[in-house]
């Protein structure tokens, strides 16, 4: 897949302005984005990666299209557990909502910019080692094992790391939020950090965890660098919105983590399997590639992928129905005075 100097250009200027327009929204009107206005944002977002997908496809070849926008949906399902985290974290240090949309654009931006930077390092990584895709498949299947379980994180499971222990006494800061803004005056004239830095560095230092798992997942699925960069940054464009949108829907996918699991799982075998099918190490069948290894097409990995998920989210608002029910029913037994 050849791109050219200007594709790339053109391509980071039209994502640039979007990301600046979305920005512009929020500092001159912070507020909390209603059902209709979330609604429409995530329409949007998701519609101008299928147009993204079906440009990949006229330009280039299905092929290539199929690595996009399987890449995109699994980008995006691992940007949605994002989201669980982000709702502990707003949770915990009691963000109003209407300043909720700033936090979550700034977490999106350090998102790209940390993804931005994984992506280039993975790259130079994969073209100089082939044995990389060993290690990205075990990390993988670690992580898939991890998240099968441990479950979907409650408020109980946020703890505050080192940097945010650190920021909270080395730096002077207020007790209540002064707006959006990051810095106040005090009564005194001395200037304070609001606890909006505070609830900054816990997202941004989520960011860089949850880049390790999905980087080595989109590289599972291809190796051209656009598709991953492209991939990414559309899967996180929208992703503040989405926020409101789902709302309480989020505690009613309590399967998402299997599915996440089986995801991350199959694609760290894919890349176990393309391993050993170009593997080099010397240790490893003579430093021959392994004859026996499939490779696993791309309409497959997203028919997989696709299923997966489409399987436990329906299975995951199906139990929540009937949890819902059984309560509903069980306080209607309970006797009266």
């Amino acid at each position: 897949m050849q791109v050219s100097s200007w594709v790339w250009a053109v391509t980071l200027v039209v994502l640039t302005a979007v990301l600046i327009a979305d920005l512009l929204i929020i500092v001159r009107r912070p507020h909390e984005p209603s059902f209709r206005e979330s609604s429409f944002w995530t329409a949007f977002y998701i519609v101008f990666a299928v147009i993204f997908g079906l440009g990949v496809w006229l330009v280039w070849d299905s092929r290539h299209a199929g690595e996009f926008f399987a890449g995109y949906v699994t980008e995006k399902s691992l940007s949605v557990d994002n989201l669980f985290v982000f709702v502990l974290i707003m949770s915990r240090f009691a963000v109003p909502r209407k300043y909720q949309q700033k936090v979550l654009l700034v977490g999106v931006v350090l998102a790209l910019i940390l993804r931005g930077g994984f992506i280039a390092a993975g790259a130079a990584l994969i073209s100089q080692f082939s044995w990389i895709f060993y290690l990205f498949g075990a990390f993988l299947i670690y992580t898939a094992i991890s998240l099968a379980r441990e479950g979907e994180p409650d408020e109980g499971d946020f703890t505050e790391n080192a940097l945010i222990r650190w920021s909270r006494r080395a730096l002077p800061l207020s007790k209540d939020y002064h707006g959006g803004s990051i810095t106040m005056v005090s009564d005194t004239g001395r200037r304070l950090f609001t606890p909006m830095l505070i609830v900054m560095i816990a997202i941004g230092t989520t960011d860089v965890i949850f880049a390790l798992d999905s980087i080595p997942a989109i590289f599972g699925i291809t190796q051209e660098p656009y598709l991953v960069f492209t991939a990414n940054v559309f899967a996180l464009m929208g992703l503040r919105q989405l926020y409101f949108l789902l709302g309480g829907l989020l505690d009613r996918l309590v399967y998402l983590n299997i599915g996440l699991a089986v995801v991350l799982g199959f694609i760290g075998v894919k890349l176990v399997l393309e391993a050993l099918a170009d593997n080099r190490l010397p240790f490893l069948n003579g430093g021959d590639p392994v004859g026996w290894a499939p490779h696993i097409p791309i309409w497959l990995s997203l028919t997989i992928i696709l299923g997966t998920l489409a399987v436990a989210t329906v299975a995951s608002l199906v139990k929540s129905s009937r949890d819902g029910r059984r309560a509903v029913d069980k306080d209607e037994q309970l006797p009266v005075g």
